[in-house]
């Protein structure tokens, strides 16, 4: 396998990246193709929907547990690709997200492993999102600007539709698909991990009023019942003071998803309440 290449979207940061050269192969990118049956919406639905009368991003979702296995229900799985395609795809997408972590452990002056073995358990979970054209894309979002509550995000975008924007110097700016990379995305936990100094990206996704889209994105992260909180080597003196507080993962997620999706407010819930 070729050495990884990364693109970043911001010379200065780590937080959001595009990675080419990454071991996942062309033909098996162009695989993960969902059909959505128009008389079953199983396993389809949205997340953080927290009243009747909330208005809901123009998007549907399917989100699946793919590692370990034991999480997986397979009830939910789609027919189309196969199982076997999401498979590979996700065994794929797991060994760039090791390798990721890795580089990102050597980043925070760790050993190269010590990220990983902050997981405990490494859980990978996969979510499809259908982005339908629209007759007023002004009027909507497609998904709701947020940060993930993972350690990493990875994902694949479609080549010839521009939908996902950051939260960059206070305006939202385009991250242009690059034909075959992967998105990179810094998540909630790293920020936590290291008291801040790498911050989870807020981002969003908009409509197009000609052409739909779907989006493909895998998220690592560790078991529930893992604690995180800032790292004892993260505080210096340009951050002598604990930002976060020690929070069970499992309880971080679960709030968050309680709530409807208003940026970063989600990231109260981890902060020391004098700092909230």
């Amino acid at each position: 396998m070729n050495p990884l290449t990364l693109e970043y979207s911001d010379r200065i940061t780590i937080d959001l990246l595009q990675v080419v050269n990454h071991g996942v192969a062309k033909e098996l990118l162009q695989k993960m193709k969902y059909a959505m049956p128009s008389n079953d919406i199983q396993g389809y639905g949205q997340a953080s929907v927290v009243s009747e009368k909330q208005i809901l991003d123009w998007s549907d979702a399917l989100i699946l547990v793919v590692h370990p296995s034991y999480y997986r229900k397979l009830e939910f799985w789609p027919k189309s690709p196969k199982g076997e395609i999401i498979e590979e795809y996700s065994n794929a997408i797991r060994k760039v997200a090791m390798e990721l972590l890795q580089s990102f452990s050597l980043i925070m002056g760790m050993d190269k492993d010590a990220l990983l073995g902050l997981h405990k358990q490494l859980v990978q979970a996969y979510r499809v999102d259908c982005y339908p054209a629209c007759a007023k894309p002004d009027q909507v979002l497609g998904f709701s600007p947020h940060s993930d509550t993972c350690t990493i995000s990875i994902l694949k975008q479609e080549a010839d539709v521009c939908g996902l924007q950051i939260q960059h110097n206070k305006k939202w700016v385009p991250v242009n698909p690059i034909p075959n990379a992967l998105v990179v995305n810094v998540g909630d936990v790293i920020e936590i991990w290291s008291n801040g100094k790498y911050r989870s990206i807020e981002h969003r996704a908009v409509a197009n009023f000609k052409k739909g889209r779907i989006s493909y994105a895998s998220f690592l992260l560790q078991h529930d019942e893992v604690e995180i909180e800032p790292l004892d080597h993260m505080l210096n003196f340009q951050s002598p003071q604990r930002i976060n507080k020690r929070v069970r993962h499992g309880e971080f997620l679960r709030s968050t998803m309680k709530r409807k999706m208003e940026g970063k407010a989600h990231t109260k819930m981890a902060r020391i309440e004098t700092l909230a």
